[in-house]
């Protein structure tokens, strides 16, 4: 048997889709609870501190579940049009 080619593995779309679905759950959660969503996850991604998140529908917990590096990347790379690839 021939195993001496590398396979490649690429899962960024799944995780892309993982962010996305998490944030718009937690963007959700705090419009319900009256908050500006934009400012409060912004606090968050700045400063570390998940009490920017509410705990409404495990919105903080779930927040938690994606570093805030790579959040922060994915939103850049969404926001200059890279994220298409």
């Amino acid at each position: 048997m021939g195993f001496d080619k590398t396979m490649y593995f690429k899962v960024e779309r799944e995780e892309n889709a993982k962010c996305q679905e998490v944030l718009k759950e937690v963007y959700e959660a705090l419009v319900e609870k009256g908050y500006n969503p934009i400012n409060q996850i912004v606090g968050y991604i700045l400063s570390g501190d998940p009490t920017y998140i509410t705990s409404h529908k495990d919105a903080r917990n779930k927040i938690r579940t994606i570093e805030r590096d790579e959040l922060l990347e994915k939103m850049v790379k969404n926001y200059i049009g890279l994220d298409k690839e």
